[in-house]
């Protein structure tokens, strides 16, 4: 009898390939950064990715840009399009405008969100007039069109919910409300997402529940964003990004390497749909579906 050694084979030997992928952008400010984010664009829809998502300044201020963005890609390429909506700083009537100019566009994916205070420090509050919070919305598109709708969650519990069965009792509000699925926030360790997905399954949420993956692209910033979003960052990381600062390409290997490890961990764990955060750079992401055996597709 033989006996396979589990060491013999290369880690990403036996990933079939068969999970669905999707990548969120945010609107460039500028004209080299809209360049590159169309450079990353066009070298990730190879790749036949479900949708692509563009994100929302809070208070609306890359409302404009985001639309134009958003309405370029439904409109010049063949990947389905979603596009954030936020409740901040702005009226039911003017957040269900922008809704009804998305869909003109040929928009049929929205992603709701409540929102970030437009001025960092500030409690969250509701606009006079507008939506209460991300559920509310999600009700509030419903009437306007069938739209396609994802939600975020937050395994770690977001900085604003007492505890985290408050936290999961908002996540299955905007279920029921008729959200399609959640996507959530980034994390770093894959027990995190299982733990949360059987603590959603235990609340009664049967939606699907998509990890958000985040590459590591400057760890300065992601301590930042962790802080903000309630993220745990490991120190183990710290240790493996010190001292890259001025070495972008090691950078970069060591996180392609740490993303791909948590991303192959998930797939062991069931899960076959990935959303990443690319901040408009390809190349991690790629490299990472790859590994995942997911391959260009060839079109006539």
């Amino acid at each position: 009898m033989t006996i396979l050694d589990p060491l013999a084979a290369p880690l990403f030997a036996d990933v079939a390939g068969d999970i669905d992928v999707s990548f969120e952008f945010f609107p460039p400010k500028t004209e080299k950064m809209e360049e590159t984010l169309w450079e990353s664009i066009e070298t990730l829809s190879p790749l036949d990715p479900r949708f692509v998502s563009v994100t929302y300044g809070a208070g609306g201020t890359t409302r404009e840009r985001t639309h134009n963005t958003v309405a370029r890609i439904a409109r010049e390429t063949r990947i389905p399009a979603a596009a954030h909506l936020t409740c901040v700083e702005a009226t039911k009537d003017e957040i269900d405008q922008v809704a009804r100019d998305y869909w003109d566009a040929g928009v049929r994916h929205i992603v709701a969100l409540r929102g970030d205070p437009p001025r960092a420090g500030e409690k969250y509050s509701t606009h006079p007039g507008g939506y209460e919070n991300a559920a509310d919305l999600v009700a509030g598109l419903r009437k306007l069109h069938p739209f396609e709708i994802s939600v975020a969650a937050y395994p770690e519990c977001h900085p604003d919910s007492p505890d985290q069965m408050a936290d999961l009792d908002n996540l299955k509000r905007k279920i029921d409300a008729g959200a399609t699925r959640a996507i959530t926030q980034f994390f770093f360790e894959a027990e995190t997402f299982f733990r949360f997905r059987d603590d959603a399954a235990k609340a009664g949420i049967t939606a699907e529940i998509v990890p958000g993956i985040m590459p590591v692209m400057s760890f300065a910033s992601v301590v930042k964003m962790s802080k903000m979003c309630g993220t745990d960052v490991p120190g183990w990381m710290e240790r493996l990004f010190e001292g890259l600062d001025e070495r972008p390409a090691a950078r970069q290997l060591v996180a392609a390497t740490l993303a791909a490890e948590l991303s192959r961990k998930l797939y062991a764990g069931g899960v076959r749909q990935f959303h990443f955060y690319t901040l408009n750079r390809a190349e991690l992401s790629y490299a990472i579906c790859h590994l995942l055996g997911v391959r260009p597709k060839v079109t006539a």
